[in-house]
């Protein structure tokens, strides 16, 4: 799901991270019905048919090798206050830039910095797709806050927004990235200050709102197709998100259970000199499938489990720029019918103005 993508048309968040108590039946369901995986077939029917016109309507940029500005996120650091603790990391860049001072700059930049970063793209480039972030709390049963895994689990989220920005034509060009990459922290701080006021945001709020009242009067009927095609793949992959996670769970609560039975067999093959040989060969089988159910739990949590969040995320990304796709267009539609009512309005004006003078004149 690359952030390259950009939507055409007419001008135009989130998770809660917490893991939801599925019903059994209620979540494996929408995987169980016309979907084949033996032998390498198709599971066409688990997923929805994505329109021609998301060809049409999406673009799709390659890379290539005259990129002009590196991203890299590392080296995260702990920093503890009286009020809070927080976690920042270094931004490397290196730009072959003109409009940049220098070809190399290094700043570090906290989580809040990051989600300034993409509300203020998504503001200025409302109807660009920006790669999503990692949620600010951490899903429920999967690692605690703070702790090594965490933190380089959203290291590497970090890394791949950036990275997905920098390679984007139209987000890279763009003067508050610029800034996030090459203003030091006081220097930020202020210009953040410097943003959309709260009556501002306020307006914006009410604007949205007065459009989802109205609605959109005459959605192309591609976009149609796209949000239907989104709405469907949004469901499923939340599901699918789901059921992952609560294996997850299920599988981290196994391996604790199967930990303390290898040294409960341990020690009663002391006490049973008959079956010492037995118990400690169950014991080593133990000891094998702890091995194995940790190196499964290793891959997910490092490959299948972001990977379908992620998804999960993107997904949202794309239904909020339709949304706001469909705000833009219906206040462009209220406007127009105001037009049209003014028009109308001076054309009868002007009509009763004719026939006075016309009456005026016989007379």
């Amino acid at each position: 799901m690359s952030s390259n993508l950009t939507a055409a048309g007419f001008p135009t968040q989130a998770l809660t991270g917490e893991m939801l108590e599925l019903d059994e039946d209620d979540d494996l369901e929408v995987f169980s019905k016309d979907v084949t995986l033996t032998d390498g077939s198709s599971v066409s029917a688990s997923l929805p048919t994505s329109p021609s016109s998301m060809t049409n309507q999406y673009r799709f940029e390659e890379e290539s090798d005259a990129r002009d500005i590196f991203v890299t996120v590392d080296n995260p650091e702990s920093h503890v206050t009286a009020l809070e603790t927080f976690i920042t990391y270094r931004v490397v860049t290196k730009t072959t830039r003109s409009d940049f001072d220098s070809c190399e700059y290094e700043v570090r930049r906290r989580y809040q910095d990051f989600l300034w970063l993409r509300d203020r793209l998504e503001e200025t480039h409302p109807t660009l797709i920006v790669h999503p972030l990692p949620e600010k709390f951490v899903m429920k049963g999967m690692v605690e806050r703070f702790n090594n895994d965490f933190i380089e689990t959203r290291r590497k989220a970090l890394h791949k927004f950036l990275c997905r920005i920098a390679e984007h034509s139209i987000l890279s060009c763009n003067a508050d990235f610029k800034i996030f990459l090459t203003a030091q922290a006081w220097e930020l701080t202020s210009h953040k200050k410097q943003g959309p006021g709260l009556l501002s945001r306020m307006g914006d709020t009410v604007r949205a709102v007065a459009a989802s009242v109205r609605g959109v009067k005459n959605r192309p009927e591609e976009f149609v197709a796209m949000q239907e095609y989104v709405d469907t793949f949004s469901q499923r992959m939340g599901s699918l998100d789901k059921v992952t996670q609560r294996i997850f769970k299920e599988m981290k609560e196994y391996l604790d259970d199967l930990k303390q039975y290898g040294p409960t067999y341990v020690l009663w093959s002391g006490s049973e000199e008959e079956l010492v040989e037995p118990l400690k060969g169950v014991a080593g089988c133990i000891d094998k499938c702890c091995q194995a159910t940790e190196e499964q739990l290793s891959q997910m949590s490092d490959n299948l489990v972001p990977l379908l969040h992620e998804y999960v995320l993107c997904s949202d990304t794309i239904k909020a720029v339709l949304r706001r796709r469909d705000n833009i267009q219906t206040e462009y539609e209220a406007k127009y019918d105001i037009l049209v009512n003014k028009q109308a309005d001076r054309e009868a004006i002007l009509r009763k103005q004719g026939g006075k003078t016309l009456t005026e004149g016989r007379s």
